[in-house]
């Protein structure tokens, strides 16, 4: 009996300490704790930051100056690294040699077997800027002597021989970031109306609800061509930037609208909501400071699902030649070169863009899903 009580009390002060631990823990903490329990967004996430690691280092991940254009080595298939050979461990890949077909007068490229360029890592390159400000020319790999205009291809060429890895990954900075600041302007817009729409109500509500509603009833792929249309062609480059991240931005702020404007039609009537307003607290201090972080689990699950549709917003629009021009580069943009059939059958690599989007719309959904579940479990 007495050693039935010994076991007992450890038992029941391990509870006692896990059930302080649940009661002190704040919503962020409670949110994280049932994460952890879902696997694939666990994934999900790790694929998420995996792409803005790429997106934050793709000038030092790039083998190539992805703008630069050689006649020479045009349609060149992804090479494979061979990691062995009689020596032992020594990276290396073969140089090409260019044959021209009789029949289509195109040129077709081969290994050379005789001829091994090495793969080093932290190699010189061309030269980049680190950050926007630190400017360099190491490489986190590429090949060492080689002739001028040759190097390592792992996903091959396009018509104009730009190697398309190097211009994936700079792709992949592009469309990620403009994604990024589509959702914050978005998330700033619908917090903001659908806050006011469900603080005050009245006429406030009347009209915001009717323009979210027109926004709504307008398809969104004529909305988008019709302000993409709308930009000037004499822009450079950085203005179209900035003018698609505000078209994405003005459509897709409504559904997070909606979604703050019903969690505070809930709330207003809380006795803290009424205690701060009989304390004198001005709205914006009641909306930021008492209402807001009361579901703002709900707010990161609802932009989680957002970033793909800001995603494949801009994408879909490069794709259909509204959205960024060359010399830009974004997943939408590398994607034109698959629109020819006869092009896209003799270089079928040139489709591969489209993976790197394929997973990072999933893996958003996915952590969507996961947040959402953490943060509503009885939802």
């Amino acid at each position: 009996m007495s050693i039935a009580l010994d076991t007992a009390v450890p038992l029941d002060a391990k509870a006692a300490a896990a059930e302080a631990r649940y009661a002190q823990a704040t919503q962020l903490q409670l949110t994280w704790w049932r994460f952890r329990k879902h696997r694939l967004a666990l994934i999900s996430l790790f694929v998420i930051v995996l792409f803005y690691a790429v997106a934050i280092f793709a000038d030092f991940l790039a083998t190539t100056d992805p703008h630069a254009t050689d006649a020479r080595r045009s349609f060149i298939p992804p090479q494979g690294i061979h990691l062995f050979d009689d020596s032992g461990f020594n990276p290396h890949v073969y140089g090409l040699r260019g044959v021209r077909n009789p029949r289509t007068f195109q040129m077709v490229y081969t290994p050379d077997p005789t001829r091994k360029l090495p793969v080093r890592m932290f190699v010189h390159g061309h030269s980049y800027n680190l950050f926007g400000f630190i400017e360099t020319d190491i490489h986190l790999f590429g090949v060492e002597g080689g002739r001028p205009g040759e190097s390592i291809f792992l996903l091959g060429t396009d018509q104009l021989g730009r190697d398309l890895f190097s211009r994936m990954m700079v792709a992949t900075r592009v469309s990620l970031v403009i994604g990024l600041c589509g959702v914050t302007l978005s998330l700033f817009l619908g917090v903001l109306l659908g806050g006011i729409s469900g603080l005050y109500g009245g006429w406030v509500d009347l009209v915001i609800q009717r323009i979210i509603e027109v926004l709504r009833s307008v398809p969104t792929i004529p909305l988008w061509m019709g302000l993409a249309a709308a930009l000037p062609r004499t822009w450079s480059v950085i203005q179209v930037y900035f003018a698609i991240t505000l078209i994405i931005s003005l459509i897709g702020w409504t559904d997070l609208a909606r979604v703050v404007r019903g969690r505070f039609l809930a709330l207003r009537e809380e006795d803290f909501v009424v205690a701060a307003e009989l304390s004198g607290a001005s709205q914006g201090r009641i909306i930021f400071r008492h209402m807001l972080p009361s579901f703002t689990s709900h707010i990161i699950a609802a932009t989680s699902l957002a970033l793909p549709a800001m995603i494949i917003s801009e994408t879909s629009l490069s794709f259909l030649g509204l959205g960024l021009r060359p010399p830009a580069v974004s997943w939408g943009i590398l994607l034109q070169d698959a629109q020819n059939i006869q092009v896209l059958a003799g270089a079928p690599w040139l489709l591969l863009p489209a993976v790197p989007v394929t997973l990072v719309i999933l893996a958003f959904n996915f952590l969507g899903d996961g947040l959402r579940d953490a943060a509503d479990p009885y939802g």
